[in-house]
């Protein structure tokens, strides 16, 4: 919006990528600033009991009772604010982004709504499952063919880039693997939000190294192994203010938390983000930069099948962790929440370090 009205009116700087993510990191960060403290209270006397603690957390988690949660809606509005201010607006790729930042953000109101309103403490008292996997699937349907359209000619349509130098055309398996990578990314950043600022800290790491692939991604000759995609410059500002949006939140969210994310930021988050590595073609390279949430999901997953498979052999369910996802074996093993958190964030820099080795040299 200004970013177009800038340039009409001669302000080539605008035109800059940089300066539109700039632009869109500073409006978010912003927003998340000064509008968290009354956003907090606000939240805070509508929801008034705020988010029920679940009975699968350990006992330490108790203590956070009463509070508020769904700040995720006021990241949402910052990125969507700070995108389209400084996006061009005639590029699809921005407005895709953040299509799935909002269809995402949507389901996890829905999920937050139905656990507040409950005031529940079972793990299963937002929507089932499959319920959220079913429309999850929907919207990958959508973005996956929209994400298709945004390529190049000399891109084969629903394509996997392994490097710059070898493409393999999926067909209909690329619907296959949209799923895995954008539902995949959703729900690996929902289940890593289960410690106060541990999202934000592992997943700004991830962004840095999205922000890397872009520019490689609009500059021809910086990268060798990164695909010259011009559709991708819509991407700048809308990143920017992913950044700004998860930066500023930390400031409310640090421990103690003032409020938690809540499924309709973390959702959103983790669409966003698997939607953007898609528009990169940097599927693989966002997997490993994101390796940190990879395995706290896989935690969850291994421990699930595990306790169900030896129930069946057994009679009694056994366990590969004290307690899943990862972050809450290393709670019942006596670590403080802190040295948890800044542990991971930096195995998340580890991830993302080794991600950009790869962007640069695969």
């Amino acid at each position: 919006m200004l970013t177009d009205y800038f340039i009409n009116h001669g302000f080539m700087f605008f035109a800059s990528g940089w300066t539109q993510f700039a632009g869109g990191f500073f409006v978010a960060f912003m927003i998340m600033l000064l509008l968290g403290r009354p956003f907090v209270a606000a939240m805070r006397a509508w929801q008034k009991k705020g988010q029920p603690i679940s009975e699968n957390v350990p006992d330490a988690h108790r203590k956070k009772a009463g509070t508020p949660t769904m700040g995720g809606i006021l990241i949402v509005v910052a990125i969507l604010l700070g995108g389209i201010l400084f996006m061009p607006l005639y590029n699809p790729t921005g407005w895709i982004a953040l299509a799935a930042l909002t269809m995402f953000a949507v389901l996890g109101f829905v999920d937050d709504y139905k656990k507040v309103t409950s005031q529940s403490k079972k793990a299963s008292n937002g929507l089932s499952p499959m319920t959220r996997l079913f429309v999850e699937g929907i919207f990958v349907v959508i973005l996956a063919y929209l994400i298709n359209k945004t390529m190049p000619p000399y891109i084969p349509e629903y394509s996997l880039s392994i490097g710059a130098s070898i493409i393999l055309p999926l067909g209909i398996l690329y619907y296959v693997f949209a799923y895995f990578v954008i539902c995949g990314s959703a729900n690996a950043t929902n289940i890593t939000d289960g410690l106060d600022g541990m999202l934000t800290k592992l997943y700004m790491p991830v962004l840095v190294v999205l922000v890397v692939a872009l520019y490689g991604a609009t500059r021809i000759g910086f990268m060798d192994t990164v695909m010259f995609l011009p559709m991708a410059s819509g991407l700048y500002a809308v990143l920017g203010a992913a950044f700004g949006a998860t930066l500023g939140f930390l400031w409310y969210n640090a421990k103690p938390a003032s409020i938690f994310m809540g499924d309709v930021g973390s959702l959103a988050l983790g669409g966003f983000m698997g939607t953007v590595a898609m528009l990169l073609k940097a599927e693989l390279v966002m997997g490993l930069a994101a390796g940190m949430m990879v395995l706290i999901l896989l935690s969850s997953f291994i421990q699930t099948m595990y306790f169900k498979a030896t129930r069946k052999i057994y009679g009694t369910g056994r366990r590969v962790f004290l307690r899943a996802p990862l972050h809450h074996h290393f709670e019942e093993l006596g670590w403080p929440e802190t040295k948890i958190v800044e542990r991971f964030f930096v195995l998340s820099i580890l991830f993302s370090g080794l991600a950009l080795v790869f962007l640069k040299f695969a």
